[in-house]
């Protein structure tokens, strides 16, 4: 499939994902909130795919939506948004609930959605000068992209008020403090440690994994019986698996696993 607003591979079972409008900072529009949306469903459908890493091309992650292209709307604004939104809530919505990882590489800025969809994914590696800010409130606008749903159930209720009402700036460390993000390295060593990530990510059980990530999801909803039931059927599902079989094995013999996603 070709893309025009995002840069799309895959090299040794892991789908690169650039967020590619560098002209505009990498801002989101319409067509790339659809190219996002497409190849995520690619990465999904894809049984090749055992990890994906995002990125932004140029000196920004994202600041967020293309205010230039907003503007030039005009009346016919909100129906532009409303469009653009459906099609940037579906790519994040497969990234929950897609079973392969998603690792965000973050640098530079990302703000507005680029913030919401940067913390949407599995993992967020950050480079030391990367810069995070909710931005809305600042243009009028308030939150979409998952934002209003993570990020208070990430930092709690208070912090997330503070973020969005007062659009104060924050840094990549202050964001690892507040569990916004995994982990925090020296800007110039940042894809190479996404890559390093994902690598890791995509020599694991993929069933497992993606199974686990549904877990933790889902227990944001249930309660403790609830949750506990579904663990149970969950980990009696995957011990069906050549993997969880080759996993033990592994283990017992003092050897690396070698999973096939079976």
């Amino acid at each position: 499939m070709e893309y025009k607003a995002i840069l799309y591979d895959v090299r040794d079972g892991i789908a690169h994902i650039t967020l590619n409008r560098p002209e505009a900072a990498n801002s989101i529009n319409l067509e790339m909130a659809k190219d996002l949306m497409h190849a995520l469903i690619q990465c999904d459908e894809g049984p090749d795919i055992r990890a994906v890493i995002l990125s932004g091309k140029g000196n920004l992650f994202c600041p967020g939506g293309d205010l230039k292209t907003f503007s030039a709307q005009g009346g016919h604004l909100p129906y532009y948004i409303k469009e653009t939104t459906t099609y940037l809530h579906a790519a994040i919505s497969r990234i929950i609930r897609m079973a392969p990882p998603v690792v965000a590489a973050v640098h530079g800025f990302a703000a507005g959605a680029g913030m919401s969809l940067a913390i949407a994914c599995d993992l967020v590696i950050a480079a030391q000068s990367a810069r995070f800010n909710a931005a809305y409130t600042r243009v009028g606008l308030t939150p979409d992209g998952s934002l209003s749903y993570f990020l208070s159930r990430f930092i709690g209720l208070k912090r997330a008020l503070e973020l969005t009402l007062t659009n104060r700036i924050i840094s990549a460390q202050e964001a690892s403090d507040w569990g916004l993000v995994t982990k925090v390295v020296p800007d110039d060593k940042l894809l190479e440690e996404a890559d390093g990530l994902a690598a890791q990510l995509a020599a694991g059980p993929p069933k497992a994994l993606g199974a686990t990530k549904r877990l933790l999801h889902e227990g944001w909803t249930e309660t403790l019986e609830t949750q506990m039931e579904l663990e149970s059927e969950t980990i009696t599902r995957i011990a069906h698996t050549r993997d969880t079989q080759e996993g033990i094995t592994a283990f017992l013999e003092k050897r690396p696993p070698k999973y096939k996603g079976e």
